[in-house]
């Protein structure tokens, strides 16, 4: 019996997908996909099929690009000294190792800087200025952080160091008086596109200077131009392809939306990924036992465009690149990270990704250890187990791993959960995730009396409470969750976008399916429903690593077999070992093993016909 809903998308008029459908010469279940995604014209569809830098929108649209550039200008003209700050995590590094490793091609007189965790905090911090008076900063870049630092910049104006935020937060009702603000989500900012990273926001920046110092604009595409700025133009759209590894890997880690300006970055960040990846990026890659091609090779199929045995994807950035960028500014410090994404020869950069691996394999034993404790826990005592919601408090659990802990908790019982730790300052501190369909940040704010801070967004926020309040809190906080959660909402949904056979699964179908890519949040790998299948006798079913369902799938439409992987499913064994008719929801996607490679089912879950 399923334990998950399923939800089969119907948020689109069939009219509109039959128009497509015609325009395009696709079948309807690809126009349904598309329309799905919002694209609904031809022009659309070529847009979105055929990514282009043309499709970027001209900086200076951004509120206070005018002014950044500006202040950056001066600052290099006069030589002054400039303090590149930004968060610990993927985003903030990546956008700090971009922007940094731009400038310092142009102005030697130039530092970085990432707060520390435990002792700083998130965002722009006093430390972090007092570093900036203590060595001579002039100009602070904060990316990926600062959109709320009001006290921060009026204690930077203190020492005569002015601040450019570069940030893709929610803003608050104030914004810091600083000598520029950039986000698009400001109010009065006109910029088209309003769910760029923070390393995106840093990208723009660099793109709004490049144009300024070479004289032509990514806009100016399809104007007429003489032959000189269309030089001139290639030559910036190469400059700026040089930084897009970095933007892929901030969109794919920090889980922004796969749509318009993020879904060009990242196509054209895993093409130089894929093609010319930097020395940080491979080295980590190796870790996941990803390996480039020989050199050798390269030169005999020269037609190849992938630099490793199989083409990169959002995934392996998200689940092989970002954690272990992540681990450093968790375990040690965020330095590193960026030191290694600053690294130009594989020397350098093989030693710093070993030792960020070491960082990682450190994080993941604490992160099992603290999960383990949590759920045993949560077993043992039926108090807790019966509750709308999970808040947890472990003293010796470290602080950067709380948010992953609380992440595998909502996987397991599907419920907001919020887990603390006690920090340097005696404080009760730690991070609360959400499921789909319950606003955790709305929570917060009905108990924000017994907080010290919170802060975030509707999926996860940042906690920190006295522990005298604690026991306060969690009453609550479950007070809260039992009044204002759906009911429905306590059981995982999957959203299916549409039915299909397999006999629709044909060569031309997986080719432009996959063209649907990159994938992330408002465009995901497709989900589909097929109906009526069984096992396939020849090749039974069993159940393989940890709990996960191996099994060959057989339709009556069709003589193909597909292989199928269950992940977390092998409680559905023994039925399907029966030869029982079933229904299966799944994804379909490359399955990449020695050298060969095949199309497989990812199923995510199964119904019988009871």
């Amino acid at each position: 019996m399923s334990k998950k809903r399923w939800i089969l998308r119907k948020d689109y008029e069939i009219e509109v997908v039959e128009k497509l459908a015609d325009s395009l010469g696709v079948d309807k279940i690809i126009a349904t996909l598309l329309v799905e995604r919002g694209v609904t014209t031809f022009e659309e569809a070529k847009h979105f099929f055929r990514p282009s830098l043309d499709q970027l929108h001209d900086p200076f649209l951004m509120k206070d690009m005018d002014r950044a550039i500006a202040r950056i200008n001066d600052a290099v003209r006069k030589k002054e000294r400039m303090l590149i700050y930004g968060d610990y995590d993927v985003d903030g590094t990546s956008a700090v190792a971009l922007v940094y490793s731009y400038f310092h091609t142009l102005h030697y007189n130039i530092d970085f800087y990432i707060p520390d965790r435990d002792t700083e905090g998130y965002g722009i911090s006093f430390q972090g200025i007092d570093y900036a008076k203590q060595t001579g900063v002039k100009l602070i870049i904060a990316l990926d952080c600062g959109i709320k630092a009001i006290e921060q910049a009026e204690y930077a104006k203190q020492f005569g160091i002015d601040i450019i935020v570069g940030d893709h937060h929610l803003p608050g009702d104030v914004l810091p008086d600083c000598c520029a603000v950039l986000d698009p989500k400001r109010a009065d900012c006109p910029y088209p596109y309003k769910e760029l990273s923070g390393c995106g926001i840093g990208f723009k920046i660099v793109e709004a200077y490049m144009e300024q110092k070479i004289g032509v604009r990514l806009c100016d595409s399809g104007a007429e131009l003489s032959r000189d700025q269309q030089k001139n133009l290639e030559m910036l759209k190469l400059k700026l392809l040089r930084y897009l590894d970095l933007v892929a890997v901030s969109i794919a880690s920090d889980i922004v939306p796969m749509t318009g300006e993020n879904r060009v970055l990242a196509s054209f960040g895993l093409k130089v990924i894929n093609t010319y990846p930097r020395p940080g990026i491979e080295a980590i890659l190796t870790y996941g036992h990803i390996e480039a091609r020989s050199k050798e090779d390269r030169i005999d199929n020269p037609d190849k465009d992938s630099y490793f045995e199989k083409d990169l994807n959002i995934s392996d950035l998200v689940f092989l690149v970002g954690p272990r960028i992540n681990a450093a500014g968790r375990i040690h410090s965020a330095f590193d990270s960026v030191r290694l994404l600053l690294a130009e020869n594989m020397e350098v950069a093989s030693k710093l990704a070993e030792e960020i691996n070491n960082y990682n394999m450190e994080r993941k034993g604490l992160d099992t250890q603290a999960t383990e404790e949590a759920k045993r826990r949560l077993g043992s005592d039926p108090a807790l187990g019966g509750r709308h919601s999970i808040v947890l408090y472990g003293e010796d659990w470290h602080r950067g791993v709380v948010g992953i802990v609380a992440s595998r908790l909502v996987e397991t019982y599907y419920r907001p959960t919020i887990v603390l730790t006690r920090s340097t300052d005696d404080l009760y501190v730690g991070s609360a995730r959400s499921i789909k369909e319950f606003d955790i940040h709305a929570a917060l704010e009905e108990c924000s009396d017994l907080l010290e801070h919170f802060g975030g967004h509707k999926s996860a926020a940042g906690v920190s409470l006295r522990p005298e309040n604690f026991e306060l809190f969690v009453e609550r906080f479950e007070d809260v969750v039992s009044r204002t959660i759906p009911a429905e909402a306590t059981t995982p949904e999957i959203e299916i976008d549409t039915e299909i056979n397999f006999s629709d699964i044909t060569p031309k179908f997986l080719r432009i399916l996959k063209q649907f890519s990159p994938f992330g949040p408002d465009n995901t790998m497709p989900i589909f429903v097929t109906r009526h299948l069984e096992s396939n006798p020849l090749q039974p079913p069993r159940v393989v690593g940890s709990n996960h369902l191996k099994f060959s799938v057989l339709s009556s439409d069709s003589a193909n077999a597909f292989p199928a992987i269950g992940f977390q499913l092998g409680e559905y064994y023994n039925r399907v070992s029966r030869q029982e008719m079933f229904d299966v929801c799944y994804q379909l996607e490359e399955n990449y093993w020695r050298g060969k490679t095949e199309i497989q089912l990812n199923v995510k879950d199964i119904k019988f016909d009871d």
